[in-house]
């Protein structure tokens, strides 16, 4: 099998598995196997959350890769464990739920000033665009210096998706934690946390993430004066 059609498969088969294993089957052992004569509050918690950190360090053997934003996940889902476990207020919970997401936004604006901006990681990555092919037309244009306020734009686009998800992570957490930690009624909100987040958080910040990656195409087009097609691999 080629790379190219090994490529769409893995995407397939990670996405899937992120779906599966990060919020499907979270969501459903903290929401009905955390009463008391099955697995109990505690447990329910521990054994949900094993699965998302299970398949990141099996996604992590498979691609031999170390992705900052795996890292990220894993690191989530720990304090989400240690605060469930160690009984904390839903506060903190809200608190952590929110800082993530704004971490990531700050650093997409902090690496406008490095060489490499995430948002060439986000968005405009070399799975999806052909790096040496375009800079070869923007330096032919001699727009270089110009492609590269349009990608700052973009990462104020960007780095806003996160800025929005922190929120909205925060406010969701609030609205759904209000239970005392450790009961199995807190258990189940966060079930009940991981299976909202996902309409709620994602689709918002998806829709921008995709609007960042539209006006980039866009600038693409007009600065190098070819279409788009020409500098995505097929």
């Amino acid at each position: 099998m080629s790379d190219a059609a090994k490529q769409p498969e893995r995407k397939k088969d990670s996405f899937f598995g992120n779906l599966i294993f990060n919020i499907a089957i979270p969501v459903v052992i903290m929401s009905y196997l955390s009463k008391e004569e099955y697995l109990g509050p505690m447990w329910s918690v521990v054994v949900a959350l094993s699965f998302p950190l299970c398949y990141g360090l099996y996604d992590f053997t498979k691609s031999q890769k170390v992705n900052f934003f795996s890292i990220l996940g894993v690191i989530s889902v720990l304090l989400t464990g240690g605060i469930a476990l160690l009984k904390l207020p839903a506060e903190y919970m809200a608190i952590k739920e929110a800082s993530i997401p704004l971490l990531i936004g700050i650093a997409v604006l902090v690496s406008q000033f490095t060489q490499k901006p995430l948002v060439k990681v986000l968005v405009l990555n070399d799975q999806i665009i052909n790096w040496p092919k375009l800079n070869e037309a923007l330096a032919q244009k001699n727009q270089m210096a110009v492609f590269d306020k349009k990608i700052q734009v973009s990462s104020y686009i960007v780095a806003s998706s996160f800025f929005l998800s922190s929120t909205l992570n925060y406010l969701l957490a609030k609205w759904i934690l209000v239970s005392e930690p450790g009961t199995t009624a807190y258990t189940e909100e966060l079930g009940r946390m991981t299976a909202y987040s996902y309409p709620v958080i994602v689709i918002p910040s998806m829709v921008l993430l995709i609007g960042a990656l539209i006006y980039l195409f866009k600038q693409i087009s007009k600065c190098t004066g070819e279409p788009i097609d020409n500098f995505l691999y097929q």
